[in-house]
């Protein structure tokens, strides 16, 4: 192995055994001391992340205190709901099928979305499809500016440039999604006295990457201190089924086929862990370079997304702001 690359694979590197015997003790006391539930209701897309939260609990608390509840809608890509069911199935956890399509369209999302995208390509229509994309920000100083890749029926693509209202009505309208499904994780989760699992990783949860009130909310959340690749670590371990884990990582939220290096986080997200970590750790773009496979230039970049993406993830975690604290 090239030294470089050893010495990544080192830093990120966790005993998996021994996170997964820390993580269910932990799942099983906040159960019992803190939260007073039963067991857990946990969201799953057929995505890495869930699927381990899933797969944890269900090591912490056995088979019947874990349900898993699949989400699709009409941008859902197909797969998601054949691997969450294939994910339960391994686990041998009950799971339900919420399709929330039609909550959905009488919430407006899909034609409030629409209408802003057509603010920017008029022509936007009926059997078009659409995801959001932001620049490579490691190759030059830039601003991070969405654009929106269109396809028409015919499959012919293009990409505008959004402007600002598009791309927040565009994103104001998509985040119903994850505020519907988190609104039916609680009604399973209420009707069980169970607890709701959250999923991010270490990545989305520090870096902002969920809705507030959607998929930011949760009464637990197992992996929120794990990087991306440790999540892979644990998920080899716990036997995650294959497809899964070599599916890449996506949002599931477009109905265009997007990854989360598209839509937010503008590397691939092996750099962006190393990346965080060396930022967590104090580490000097120069130190770091080498071990990224990137140039000081590049990763002081990344250093600089980082902070701005802390700076957007504050807002997103705040509590309610009181005008006095209760006491």
């Amino acid at each position: 192995m090239d030294g470089n690359l050893a010495v990544a694979a080192d830093l990120l590197t966790i005993d998996p055994a021994i996170e997964t015997a820390r993580i269910s003790d932990s799942v099983c006391e906040t159960l019992a001391k803190q939260l007073n539930r039963r067991g857990v209701v946990v969201g799953v897309s057929g995505g890495i992340d869930s699927s381990v939260v899933a797969a944890l609990c269900t090591r912490a608390l056995g088979k019947d205190r874990v349900l898993a509840l699949i989400m699709p809608e009409a941008d859902s890509s197909k797969d998601s709901e054949v691997l969450g069911r294939k994910l339960a199935e391994s686990l041998g956890i009950r799971f339900v099928v919420e399709d929330i399509t039609g909550i959905l369209e009488s919430a407006g999302c899909y034609r409030r979305r629409d209408d802003a995208i057509r603010s920017v390509v008029p022509e936007y229509g009926e059997g078009y499809k659409s995801m959001i994309t932001l620049p490579n920000l490691l190759d030059e100083d830039r601003y991070a500016i969405f654009s929106i890749i269109v396809q028409s029926p015919a499959g012919e693509r293009k990409k505008v440039r959004l402007s600002l209202d598009a791309y927040l009505g565009v994103v104001a309208a998509t985040n119903f999604k994850q505020r519907v499904r988190k609104m039916m994780e609680y009604y399973h989760a209420d009707r069980l006295n169970f607890a709701v699992a959250g999923t991010p990783n270490r990545l989305e949860h520090d870096l902002g990457f969920f809705v507030k009130n959607g998929d930011g909310s949760a009464d637990l959340k197992p992996i929120a201190h794990l990087y991306k690749s440790q999540v892979y670590q644990l998920a080899a371990y716990l036997d995650v089924p294959e497809e899964i884990r070599k599916r890449p990582s996506t949002t599931d939220t477009y109905s265009l086929e997007q990854s989360q290096e598209e839509f937010y986080f503008s590397m691939p997200l092996a750099q962006m862990d190393l990346c965080l970590y060396g930022k967590d750790h104090f580490m000097s773009p120069e130190q770091l370079a080498p071990v990224a496979g990137l140039s000081a230039k590049q990763v002081s970049r990344a250093y600089a997304v980082i902070d701005a993406k802390r700076k957007f993830a504050n807002y997103l975690s705040l509590p309610p702001v009181l005008v006095e604290p209760l006491k």
